[in-house]
């Protein structure tokens, strides 16, 4: 068993044009007053890191790094959940997700795409630069308007479009392979892997590759009214991140998981910040622990009702209450024996 590193935050949803949250200086002197030991970075976000500089030049990454040592805190991941949406859009949410790409490639989803797969390689050497194992991203969407068909979908189609999400994604997963870097998806409403089902699509559309791997997020099982605590037993293996993101569903005769079309608040099933929801936190951090998942505790706030800055400060201390410092010996090793193979037999009633 392995004890889960933490606490950590997330930067993205923090990110503001004032200060402390307009620079990773005044972001990293806030973390660490907060108490969190680690920031996982999003890399979109370039007052906080250059990406393509990260890729190519180790001593950037080890001036970047030294300067977030410096207040007491670790890497834990570098994010590009934006880039790696990009990757695969369907026509449908082109406009809508051009608001992830710099303005020279809007409006030309072929250029687009090319510059999200560039951004993924690059993170891959920058986190090898930078020493981190893993890496957070987003698989992108080529059949989430297809999740709930009418008209019904004709036969092949999920097949060829999971067979064309591996395409694009095999040059990334070998550059990470390369690097020796593992890629986590966030299995996440709206992306082609959403639940336990479709990731092992991809993975077989990958024929297994070893770098595929699971950012967990209990928060968005709870909007599928899917199993967070069966998900582990099922995925340990390919866990290698961690969200503590909390999440609530309240279906009324009016509405259910699919929203009505209404405001984050108005939601059958809405983000919580942790322990505001319906998230059993105990149970997950035993789960992992006891699998010996070897990953940071990462708190994302994404919350309908409380302030960032509320469920930032609250953030650290939760996380800290619930990890579990794993045993290294059994609780009744003070009654045991050596072992007398004679006395075994006589146990057993064997002569």
């Amino acid at each position: 068993m392995k004890t889960i590193k933490g606490p950590a935050v997330f930067l993205a949803q923090f990110m503001d044009s004032k200060p402390p949250f307009n620079s990773l200086e005044g972001l990293c002197q806030w973390a660490a007053d907060l108490g969190y030991k680690g920031i996982q970075i999003p890399t979109w976000e370039t007052s906080l890191i250059d990406l393509t500089k990260a890729g190519e030049s180790k001593d950037y990454c080890d001036e970047l790094k030294g300067k977030i040592q410096s207040y007491g805190l670790e890497i834990t991941e570098l994010s590009t959940h934006l880039q790696g949406q990009l990757v695969a859009v369907h026509p449908a949410y082109d406009i809508m997700f051009d608001n992830f790409a710099p303005e020279a490639y809007k409006n030309n989803p072929k250029k687009r795409t090319e510059w999200a797969v560039a951004q993924l390689k690059s993170a891959a050497k920058a986190s090898r630069h930078l020493d981190l194992d893993v890496h957070g991203t987003f698989s992108g969407s080529l059949l989430w308007h297809t999740a709930h068909p009418w008209p019904q979908r004709p036969e092949g189609l999920v097949e060829m479009g999971f067979q064309e999400l591996a395409k694009r994604w095999m040059p990334i997963l070998n550059e990470f392979d390369e690097q020796g870097v593992d890629v986590c998806y966030e299995i996440h409403p709206g992306e082609d892997l959403h639940d336990g089902v479709t990731f092992e699509r991809f993975l077989d559309a990958t024929n297994n590759h070893k770098r595929v791997n699971i950012l967990y997020d209990p928060s968005h099982f709870v909007l599928q009214q899917l199993d967070y605590i069966e998900y582990i037993d099922h995925y340990h293996d390919y866990i290698k991140m961690f969200h503590v993101k909390d999440a609530e569903f309240n279906p009324t005769g009016k509405k259910g998981s699919f929203g009505g079309y209404g405001d984050w608040i108005d939601r059958a099933g809405r983000y919580r910040s942790p322990g505001d929801g319906q998230v059993d936190f105990k149970t997950i951090f035993s789960k992992l622990t006891q699998y010996g998942c070897n990953v940071w505790a990462v708190m994302e706030w994404e919350c309908c009702i409380k302030s960032p800055e509320q469920g930032a400060r609250e953030g650290a201390s939760f996380i800290q209450s619930h990890i579990i410092e794993a045993t290294q010996k059994k609780f009744d090793d003070f009654a045991g024996t050596e072992i007398d193979e004679e006395k075994l037999k006589r146990i057993l009633g064997i002569k």
